[in-house]
């Protein structure tokens, strides 16, 4: 079992930044891979980032270049990093682990831990 516990969701202006906290506790040493997930109102949840146990990170296009994931192996704490925000960002984020390597961002089907979501707004 894993648990996530986002942190760092809140307002800003288009063009400003945020940074997601999401710490996990359990059994965090399995091989997984780690993600944010964002679902925004009347759509479906879409993958934005995700990074595997080696390092390695994928972005959604709609991101890449503005957003940043990373984690702290030591701290058993995933980041994301959000810049450049615009409001089509506005949306519930979700941190995620799924078993396996993923080389793009996960899909809501390949989930098997959830954080409880954090909203971030963009106004414009």
């Amino acid at each position: 079992q894993v648990q996530l516990v986002e942190s760092g969701g809140g307002s800003a202006q288009s063009g400003g930044s945020l940074r997601l906290s999401c710490a996990a506790s359990g059994s965090t040493r399995a091989t997984y891979s780690w993600g944010w997930l964002r679902q925004a109102p009347g759509k479906e949840r879409e993958g934005v980032a995700g990074i595997n146990s080696d390092g390695s990170t994928s972005y959604a296009d709609s991101v890449k270049g503005r957003f940043t994931i990373s984690r702290d192996n030591a701290k058993n704490t995933l980041y994301l990093q959000m810049d450049s925000l615009k409001p089509e960002d506005t949306a519930m984020y979700y941190c995620a682990a799924a078993p396996g390597w993923w080389y793009r961002p996960l899909r809501a089907s390949e989930v098997r831990y959830w954080g409880q979501g954090t909203q971030v707004t963009v106004s414009s």
